[in-house]
Parts: structure tokens; sequence; C-alpha cells
């Protein structure tokens, strides 16, 4: 096996770089963070790279055209996680092209571009709760402001950043805007589409965009055992009844997914009333307007059940993210590869986000989904692939780089 074998071995050393071991945890610019940034370097240059931490944390790989003219295209995923996480989301991106690279370099063969491949230092956006900010630095669409949130120990984005050894102003700097011809991604589906209908890989024709919102819902609180019933100001009974509706909503209008993630109750104590309940949203849709439609309904609906139920309630959006369409040159590319080795062309959406979707601002994006197992589990430590999918996931972004015109499509474009 050319690929695959090798790629297995590098997810699982890199998922040694854990907060919280035996689960895999790796934070935005914790030392873990750090670990691994430093391996991929490491893999990066003996497969005949330049590569390095940029300003924000990300790791930047060039694997340069003969031509320092020639148009550049971007690939690669990001290196953090999520809490408890598996092995391969996000990470695969980097391997897998990165295996492309090293062939190439084998064969003493150059692309007519230069193929940069990078590690986005934060795509979940776990530790600062805002996601995808090394992909935005890169897209241009960074905002100052960030470097003010903090994580749960109050150390700020721009204090992380300086102590990690990064530059918090120099974000400006790093924006792909006018330098680059097409922007690909590989990624695992995270989904059960490509297993259920047994093909290794599939063509991305758009991602999801998304809205999160933090919902806190205030009552009162009072003694578990003297406070009847029906005088109950209930912050928690009153949250339930917002929960499930954000199920039936989204059960109830095809195209659209919502998820309450987080939940915490105060005081939270066996013999009290709770008085305050905080939960988060997640909404996803490929229809922007339908997904705009869905938080209006929500906001408006917990506003009528709050009231019913004499309880407080503050609807905050914090994320928002339009749905990104794929170039369709850029996925007959994709689909001509995967035809290349014989495997039937299939054509799916991403629910899930992705560092992709910031791209379509200054560049055509496309991505290639793999197949996972497990009825598609991702972010959880059941997460998995197959060193066969690895090879022939690999085999196929290679093909695309080894034929893919960067010159010849910007001019078309």
């Amino acid at each position: 096996m050319k690929f695959g074998t090798e790629l297995m071995r590098q997810a699982d050393a890199l998922g040694q770089f854990t907060e919280d071991p035996p689960r895999v945890t790796r934070t935005y610019l914790s030392p873990q963070h750090k670990q691994a940034g430093e391996y991929l370097i490491g893999l990066m240059r003996r497969a005949g790279m330049t590569a390095s931490f940029d300003a924000m944390g990300n790791i930047v790989g060039r694997y340069e055209a003969a031509d320092l003219k020639a148009p550049v295209v971007m690939t690669g995923s990001h290196q953090d996680s999520v809490r408890n996480a598996g092995k391969y989301d996000g990470l695969f991106g980097i391997l897998t092209a990165i295996a492309c690279v090293k062939d190439l370099h084998h064969r003493g063969k150059r692309l007519p571009y230069t193929l940069e491949i990078v590690g986005f230092g934060d795509e979940e956006g776990v530790r600062f709760g805002v996601a995808l900010m090394g992909s935005k630095a890169m897209a241009g669409s960074f905002e100052a402001s960030w470097l003010d949130k903090a994580d749960e120990s109050g150390v700020t984005l721009r204090r992380a950043l300086a102590d990690f050894g990064g530059d918090p102003d120099a974000w400006p700097g790093l924006s792909r805007r006018g330098r680059v011809a097409a922007y690909v991604e590989s990624h695992i589906e995270q989904g059960p589409v490509l297993l259920n209908e047994g093909l290794p890989v599939g063509v991305v024709t758009a991602i999801a965009g998304g809205s999160r919102i933090r919902v806190t819902v205030t009552g009162l609180a009072g003694h578990a055992g003297t406070v009847p019933m029906g005088s109950r100001q209930d912050a928690l009974t009153a949250a339930s009844e917002l929960v499930l509706f954000v199920e039936k909503h989204c059960e109830t209008h095809k195209g659209l997914v919502g998820t309450v993630g987080k939940l915490a109750v105060l005081p939270g104590a066996i013999n009290v009333i709770p008085q305050q309940v905080e939960f988060t949203i997640d909404v996803r849709s490929g229809d922007d307007a339908l997904r705009r439609k869905a938080v209006a309904a929500m906001q408006s609906a917990f506003e009528e059940i709050a009231k019913r139920r004499r309880v407080a309630v503050t609807v905050s959006p914090f994320y928002a993210a339009d749905a990104a369409p794929c170039d369709s040159a850029l996925q007959q590319e994709f689909a001509d590869a995967i035809t290349a080795h014989g495997i039937p062309v299939r054509l799916l959406p991403s629910g899930a986000g992705h560092d992709a979707m910031v791209f379509p601002a200054i560049c055509p994006i496309a991505m290639l989904f793999v197949r996972c197992g497990n009825n598609g589990i991702s972010h959880h430590p059941d997460e998995t692939m197959t060193a066969e999918d690895a090879e022939i996931a690999t085999s196929v972004l290679l093909h695309f780089f080894e034929h893919f015109d960067a010159a010849a499509f910007a001019v078309r474009r």
C-alpha cells in the first residue's frame, strides 16, 4: 500500500498530542497544538516543502512551482479538535496532501502552480468561542475584536498568541486575497452517506451555512419541598420546552438541522428549583433563507413560551456563516479524478462546516469527501476510517493535483 498504512500511523501519532489523555482534545494555541504543528511541519519538510508556523498559529507548507510567478493553489484542513474527538477530522486533510507532495517530490516532479498546504490552527472554536479563526485570517475576514475574547481561564486570544510565539497584530498580512487560484480540501464525510452506498469518496456540492445562539432563561429559585408546582418559575422546565421546540421545528422543515449541545443549570442543587439555565443552539442548512427564518421562529416562540411560564429569556446569536457553494468546474475536476479510478461519482452536500467555507470570497472552492465508518460518527473517539479508503482518497487527490491546470482555470474564470 503506497499511502494508506503510513497515513493511519501518522494519525495515530498525532492523536498522542492531547490535553486530556486518553481522550483526544487539542485546542487552539495549547501546548498540544504546538506539538502537533511541529510534527506536521516535520512531515512537510521531509516531503520537500518549506514549512513553518505563521503569526496566527497556522502551519503553512509550500511546494514551489519552478516558475515563481505561477499561480497558487491552497489545500489543507484544521489541526485543532473538539473535546473528546476522533483522530481524522481535519488532520486527514493535511496528512493526505503532504503524502501527495512527498510522492511528487520523490519523483522529482513539480506542478505548474505552487501548492500551499495549510494546517489551520482554529476551526472548531472550542477555546475562544469563535470558529474558523485560522482560515478567516487567510481569507481576509478576521475581526480585530476577537483578539480580546477570553477562554475559560480568562486568557485572551491576544495573550495566547503572544505566548504561543505568534504575533496578534500581524493578522492583516496573512490575507490571501488576489493570490490564490483555488482552494480545495479533502475531509472525512462525518456522516453515513458514502458508507451506506459503498463508496470510498464523493464530491461536495456545497457547505451548509450555520447559526449559533446562546439562550439564557431566568426564573426564580425556591425550596424544592415548599413551593407548590403551580407557583413555580422554574427556569429548567421552561428551557426544556424551548429545547423541544428546536427539535420539532427542525424535524418539520426539510433541509434544516438543529442541535442543543450545551446546557448549564444554576444553582445546580438537588433541592433547589433552578433559577437560571443557559444553553446553546446550532442551526444549519444549505439554504440561508431557511436558516434565518428558523432562527427568527425560534426567538418568537421562545418569547411566547417564556411569557406563559413567567420567566425571562435572552436570545444572543454569537456566530453565523453563510452556505458556501462549491465551484462547478472544480467539482468536475474531482469527478474526473474519481472516474479515472473506476469509482462511481457521488455528489453530496456537507452539513458540517469546514475551513473551505470562508474562501469563496477570495477564490473558487471544492471538497473531496472520504468515507468514514461506524455509521459516519465523528467528533467522537469512535470516529474511524480505513487505510484502504485513505489510499484511494490520496490517490484521487494526487490525480487532481497532477491534472489541474491552475493558469487555464484562472483564465476561464
